[in-house]
């Protein structure tokens, strides 16, 4: 079917096609003081736009809206027409309170009443 459509129609099919996928991805990565939109994201990596994201290399924050959801070390892994697609080398999550050095017992009292 895509042969039969004069190529004006396809490039605006396909501009159509990423303005929806920038508008319905809340997921970002922020490398530095830059922010990119992501435009697809699995368990193993990510897919930026080429036009607008520079080949990004190293430490960066994933975020969907506000809320922090990743440190993340990446590697640019190939390049799928106009879109770039990163991998990670690690992904951890973000927490809201600090790491504890000891095992919490769930059935533990909260404080002792004297």
């Amino acid at each position: 079917m895509t042969d039969i459509l004069p190529k004006e129609v396809l490039e605006g099919l396909e501009l159509a096609r990423k303005m929806a996928m920038n508008k319905k991805s809340r997921m970002r990565v922020q490398a530095g003081a830059d922010s990119y939109r992501i435009l697809r994201y699995w368990s193993r990596g990510f897919v930026l736009d080429a036009q607008t994201a520079p080949h990004l290399r190293g430490l960066v924050d994933i975020y969907d809206g506000a809320q922090h959801l990743y440190q993340a070390l990446i590697v640019a892994s190939a390049e799928e027409g106009d879109e770039l697609v990163f991998e990670f080398k690690r992904r951890t999550p973000t927490c809201d309170r600090p790491p504890l050095d000891y095992y919490r017992d769930p059935q533990a009292p909260i404080a002792l009443l004297r």
